[in-house]
């Protein structure tokens, strides 16, 4: 269980004076974060990190704080602006998109895939650009990875550049921690991360990270990252190649077994 935690300043973004006002209304009406989380159909923990600025909730989730709380709509209509400020607008429509995916094939050249990062990792990595909203950008990354909370969580494929395994972003503690995390996250039956080791020096991930996204119902969606901003493609072409280029990385790297021998050793230190 997520201990209740203090307050953020309510001042400083949507996002934690949405988590002030849901701790508000409920100790004003005597729920406990246990009996809130019940009648909201969500845990404690995510009340916890709600109320704390931590997490962005979903839309179902502020309706059903809506019903619970009975505030007649008031978390639904602030929904918009906290998201509107939590993620880049260009990123929006990937997120929804994220969320319904049935299979995720992931590639990453510099940094560990944001759905596998721990929260040092991303506020490490997040602090080096110098954002006025910090804490809003760890909370919206971290609030991603509730994609593997589904009933049926999707089945996602990890590819990495071994040059993400050389750059220890935090410093030793927090870098341990996410290496650590990452075989966790590779022993899930429905997750594969493999790595693309540095001895292979020409692979269809150069030109940098992507994505491709499948669904149950409808076309794959292609997902580009860029500096400035991201772009999702539907093209069906462009979208063929990107599954090319996944499956000839898949190829180049090393199987899902090695590539933990390998994130084990950079744990350990025995490389560099």
């Amino acid at each position: 269980m997520t201990a209740e935690t203090d307050a953020p300043d309510p001042t400083s973004s949507l996002l934690a004076f949405l988590g002030t006002e849901v701790e508000r209304m409920r100790t004003e009406q005597g729920f406990s974060q246990e009996a809130l989380a019940s009648d909201a159909h969500t845990s404690q923990s995510m009340i916890s990190k709600v109320e704390a600025g931590k997490r962005v909730p979903s839309l179902d989730l502020v309706k059903d704080l809506d019903l619970a709380l009975k505030t007649g709509g008031h978390f639904a209509r602030l929904y918009p602006l906290v998201i509107k400020y939590a993620y880049p607008s260009w990123f929006l429509p990937f997120i929804e998109l994220e969320r319904e995916a049935a299979s995720m094939r992931v590639f990453e050249s510099q940094i560990i895939p944001g759905l596998l990062q721990t929260e040092g990792y991303a506020r490490a990595m997040l602090t080096a650009v110098r954002p006025d909203n910090l804490e809003d950008l760890v909370a919206a990354r971290l609030s991603r990875q509730e994609v593997f909370d589904r009933d049926t969580p999707p089945r996602t494929w990890f590819v990495m550049d071994e040059q993400v395994l050389r750059r220890p972003i935090g410093g030793p503690d927090v870098w341990r921690e996410q290496l650590e995390h990452l075989l966790k996250a590779g022993q899930a039956p429905r997750t594969v991360i493999q790595v693309v080791p540095r001895k292979v020096l020409a692979h269809p991930g150069l030109a940098g990270p992507f994505t491709v996204l499948g669904f149950e119902e409808g076309p794959d969606v292609l997902y580009v990252d860029g500096f400035s901003q991201g772009r999702t493609a539907l093209d069906t072409a462009e979208v063929a190649a990107g599954g090319h280029a996944y499956d000839l990385l898949r190829v180049a790297a090393l199987s899902h077994e090695e590539s933990a021998d390998l994130i084990g050793d950079y744990m350990e230190g025995h490389r560099s």
